[in-house]
C-alpha cells in the first residue's frame, strides 16, 4: 500500500513538473530568481522530449508500482497518462517534436512579455 502510494505521489511530482516546465515562466512576474529555477526546468523537458528519453520519474514510478503489487506500464509519462486523453493514437516522435516546440514557445513568450514588459517600465 505505501508503494502505492509513494508511486501515486511520483505522478503528482512528474505532473507538476510538466505544468512547470510548460507555465512556470509566469513566476518570474513575481520575482525574477525564479528564472533561474525554471529555464534549467524548460532545457531538460525540452530535451527529454527532442531526444526521446525517458524521464527518471517515469521508472521510479514503475519500480514503486512494482513493489507495490501493480503493473509497471511500458513507455514514459507522457505516453502512459497524457497522449491518451490529447491523442487516443499514441504518442509517436512527431508529436514529441511536436510538444518541445510548444514549451518552447510558450516560454518564450512568457520571457519576452517579460523582457518587454521590463524594458517598457524602465528597468535594467
Amino acid at each position: 500500500m505505501l508503494f502505492r502510494i509513494a508511486a501515486d505521489l511520483v505522478v503528482l511530482v512528474h505532473f507538476g513538473f510538466i505544468i512547470y516546465v510548460v507555465i512556470g515562466g509566469m513566476t518570474v512576474f513575481r520575482d525574477a530568481r525564479w528564472a533561474a529555477l525554471h529555464l534549467p526546468a524548460v532545457a531538460w523537458g525540452t530535451v527529454i522530449e527532442l531526444k526521446g528519453w525517458v524521464c527518471p520519474l517515469t521508472p521510479l514510478e514503475n519500480r514503486l508500482r512494482e513493489l507495490g503489487g501493480g503493473i509497471p506500464y511500458p513507455g514514459d509519462f507522457i505516453a502512459h497518462y497524457l497522449m491518451p486523453v490529447i491523442y487516443p493514437a499514441g504518442l509517436s516522435r512527431n508529436v514529441q517534436f511536436v510538444l518541445a516546440l510548444i514549451v518552447l514557445a510558450a516560454n518564450l513568450i512568457i520571457y519576452g512579455y517579460y523582457g518587454y514588459r521590463n524594458r517598457s517600465a524602465g528597468y535594467q
